[in-house]
């Protein structure tokens, strides 16, 4: 499989370490240095693209490869209030795209906990409250990982919207810790999830690169998960 890697930070090097220790190659690297180099023809050297890039692209990145025909693994957070606009043009341009604020598998079982701690806890008299903590680098705040909790939530307890809050902070290079914490009057109950480094995050992505190959449509680490 030929990988081309649009970001090429942190994660885009730990994205490239992975994709040569399974055997396959990687098609280009595209950073802030040579964002004209992106074009079709560079496109058309990859069998999937990985992104991590920043919020302010990471549309614009997605809309590229949906329209040149090239399935396209994200997880760039802080654009999802455009993903009716991708929906759209996946359905156009019949594209791939899988999006993820985590690819962590981990976290994806984290979000399950969640999910489950969420159905238990409904109706009861707690408050919720979620940290995140990661490095100080990091654009967007909340992470689209507490965002993804917190809805998950709100999905199922349909009247706490009121009772979550969300705590933020970045430092030094944390690579990412979250926080559930349902609080009352007399007791509190915490779920957590650490990231030790960045090799989980990497690893998700190339499973969700290999998930995608020859499927049509908008997929989420979920859909992944599943298959596994």
């Amino acid at each position: 499989m030929k990988i081309g890697l649009l970001g090429y930070g942190k994660m885009g090097k730990e994205v490239e370490k992975k994709i040569l220790q399974k055997g396959y190659s990687v098609a280009f690297k595209i950073n802030s240095k040579n964002t004209k180099d992106l074009n079709s023809s560079t496109l058309k050297k990859s069998d999937v693209v990985i992104e991590f890039s920043n919020p302010e692209i990471a549309f614009q990145n997605i809309k590229f490869c949906i329209e040149n025909q090239t399935p396209i693994v994200c997880g760039t957070t802080g654009w999802l209030d455009k993903i009716n606009d991708v929906a759209k043009l996946c359905k156009t341009h019949n594209g791939t795209v899988l999006h993820a604020p985590n690819f962590s598998i981990g976290m994806n079982l984290f979000f399950e906990i969640n999910n489950y701690m969420s159905k238990l806890m409904k109706n009861k008299n707690y408050d919720i409250l979620i940290e995140e903590t990661h490095h100080h680098m990091k654009k967007d705040s909340p992470s689209g990982t507490a965002i993804k909790i917190s809805n998950d939530i709100k999905k199922i307890q349909l009247n706490a919207k009121e009772k979550i809050h969300i705590v933020s902070k970045r430092i030094g290079d944390v690579k990412g810790e979250h926080t559930v914490k349902y609080i009352s009057e007399f007791d509190d109950i915490y779920i957590s999830h650490k990231a030790n480094n960045r090799q989980g995050f990497a690893s998700g992505a190339l499973l969700a690169a290999e998930f995608i190959q020859n499927k049509k449509g908008i997929f989420t680490m979920a859909d992944v998960i599943n298959n596994i």
